[in-house]
């Protein structure tokens, strides 16, 4: 149904040396190459002291129009773009998402989520909110994100594609086809640092 390409992967070594190394100090690195502004402002941790690093999977998501996404979102599961995008996530890896800062929409619920970590999933990233919360903090995730709520009103537009979160650009790198959308254009994944 969906068409979500392969993203490039770094080595492991590279991955958990930026985990060791922390935000602040990559943070400061990245503002000496040029980039000013490397992360997601309003997300906040809520796994006090986890430590991730990993390839990014992106989505973005936009608010819903009910003549592109009309049916509740369990009408068919497998109309969820969300959903495919987990069903390539690999051990190690973050879902960063661009949820337009929506404090009103969870993007994630108990069983996406269970799903992600029983896949080897670190972190999730999000300019935006979860459902389901009380038993999603029992899961070994790291968050970073607004708050939650238990509705569900957006819809995904772009999984593992370029992005913005706020003022800063992840512009992933991929293999494989250049489009994989939910009615809208495309890309792939980068990798994310949070402490």
């Amino acid at each position: 149904m969906f068409d979500i390409p392969k993203i490039n992967r770094p080595a492991k070594a590279l991955v958990d040396g930026l985990a060791s190394i922390g935000t602040a100090t990559a943070s400061s690195e990245l503002y000496k190459m040029g980039i000013r502004n490397p992360l997601i402002t309003g997300a906040v941790p809520h796994s006090r002291g986890k430590v991730v690093a990993g390839p990014a999977v992106t989505l973005q998501f936009m608010p819903k129009r009910e003549d592109l996404y009309g049916d509740d979102e369990y009408a068919d599961r497998e109309k969820q773009l969300h959903r495919h995008a987990l069903y390539h996530i690999e051990a190690g890896d973050i879902v960063v998402v661009d949820a337009r800062g929506d404090m009103e929409s969870g993007i994630f619920g108990e069983m996406m989520l269970t799903y992600f970590a029983g896949k080897g999933g670190k972190g999730m990233v999000i300019d935006g909110v979860i459902r389901d919360a009380a038993k999603a903090f029992k899961l070994d995730i790291g968050y970073w994100m607004r708050g939650v709520s238990p509705n569900f009103h957006t819809y995904p537009s772009h999984a593992a594609a370029p992005m913005s979160g706020q003022a800063t650009s992840l512009l992933p790198t991929m293999t494989g086809p250049s489009a994989c959308r939910s009615p809208m254009p495309s890309g792939c994944s980068k990798s994310a640092v949070v402490t």
